[in-house]
């Protein structure tokens, strides 16, 4: 059954995914929505998927992709490996650093098979350093990098943001070098070695707050909601709940007073300027409190967007998708699942206007694929069988 491809934009490259859990799933989900043909090799062993198969995470992780079980661990296992790599553009792992070396699948072992592979390792702290070998998690990087002790109200503890940030960006930023490898192969002829951590991902995720310790050695504290150096900027009470507003600026501030019927305010000494906004921003939560909690958060939303002041409110996970605004971008997708039946997944992001991305395939059960593939590489059903009967493939 010939492959359904998701996409044109990729469609000449083939990935080998060996990833888990989360940040490389999402870097090579990447490549799968748009017509990479990804095939995810996965374990003749216990699965170890860091939750259901059959649950939202891994579904929505593993769609687009083929799935094949391969024994690494074994010499003809390693051996179908090392012929997948001779047919790859791009090799996906986030096994602990030193994995890789144990079973022969380093940058320079798969380069000497294949000269144009793009080898991407995701890791929790980066592939050399004191913390090479330890076990990278989400929240662990979350707190080394500096988020936490950013994130919620102060003298409150230090806080997780709400999602597995570090994991996603870690990813996207492995998929972003891998693209760029691709377009410098396209002038040398050669792959190289891409490499992304959890660590330095969510360093970068702090962009503004990070820099503000290099470049001046201030320290950031934790602000709640409010914007560390922008006020107002923060999630103020309304008679039915919050309204995130952002009016930064002298104009927007004016807008913004206006709007809320408390002109005055403008003229307030204690917030005349940015700096003494920022300064007093308790003050500042306290006459905004007051004025907008006189109208329910959609009202504002509908006045404060009129008069031009950046606002919105502030949703659970059933009103984001029932936003028209989240309709009309489609940011989730439709596909037909052999046992689940339709599944309602997130779409792919990014979107390109002559070759857009699709998901046409739901997440393949462990091994789906797996004869396809062998066949592909020229094995026949004996040879296959074989292997089957020496669990080589299951």
């Amino acid at each position: 059954m010939p492959r359904i491809q998701a996409s044109t934009a990729l469609s000449r490259l083939r990935v080998l995914d060996l990833t888990r859990v989360r940040a490389g799933p999402v870097c090579a989900r990447h490549f799968a929505d748009f017509g990479a043909d990804v095939i995810k090799i996965e374990t003749t062993g216990d699965e170890d998927l860091g939750g259901a198969r059959h649950g939202p995470d891994f579904q929505s992780l593993h769609r687009n992709k083929r799935s094949m079980t391969l024994d690494l661990k074994s010499e003809a296992g390693i051996g179908i490996f090392r012929d997948l790599v001779k047919t790859a553009d791009v090799v996906i792992e986030n096994y602990r650093p030193d994995v890789k070396d144990r079973l022969g699948i380093d940058y320079q072992s798969l380069r000497a098979i294949n000269p144009r592979i793009v080898l991407a390792s995701i890791s929790g702290f980066g592939q050399d350093g004191p913390y090479r070998d330890r076990a990278g998690f989400d929240q662990i990087a979350q707190g080394l990098c500096g988020l936490m002790s950013v994130t919620g109200f102060p003298d409150q503890g230090p806080l997780r943001a709400g999602a597995a940030v570090a994991d996603v960006t870690a990813g996207l930023l492995a998929a972003l070098g891998i693209m760029t490898a691709l377009h410098e192969r396209d002038q040398t002829g050669e792959g190289q070695w891409v490499q992304s951590n959890l660590l330095q991902a969510g360093i970068t995720l702090l962009d503004f707050q990070a820099a503000r310790y290099t470049m001046s050695g201030e320290v950031p504290p934790a602000v709640g909601n409010d914007h560390p150096t922008s006020m107002p900027t923060s999630a103020y009470r309304t008679a039915d709940g919050h309204l995130n507003v952002a009016a930064s600026g002298s104009v927007m501030w004016q807008r913004l007073c206006d709007a809320i019927g408390r002109p005055e305010l403008v003229k307030d000494e204690r917030f005349a300027k940015a700096e003494l906004r920022a300064a007093n921003r308790a003050a500042l939560a306290d006459e905004l409190n007051s004025a907008l909690s006189k109208r329910r958060s959609a009202e504002w939303v509908e006045l404060l967007n009129a008069a031009g002041v950046p606002c919105g409110p502030i949703y659970a996970m059933d009103e984001v998708f029932a936003d028209p605004q989240v309709k009309h971008l489609g940011a989730t997708a439709s596909v037909e699942h052999p046992t689940l039946g339709t599944l309602n997944i997130l779409n792919q992001p990014i979107r390109l206007s002559r070759t857009p991305a699709a998901v046409v395939t739901p997440t393949p059960e462990r091994g789906d694929h797996t004869d396809e593939v062998l066949g592909e590489l020229g094995l026949d059903a004996a040879q296959i069988a074989r292997l089957r009967a020496d669990k080589v493939v299951i």
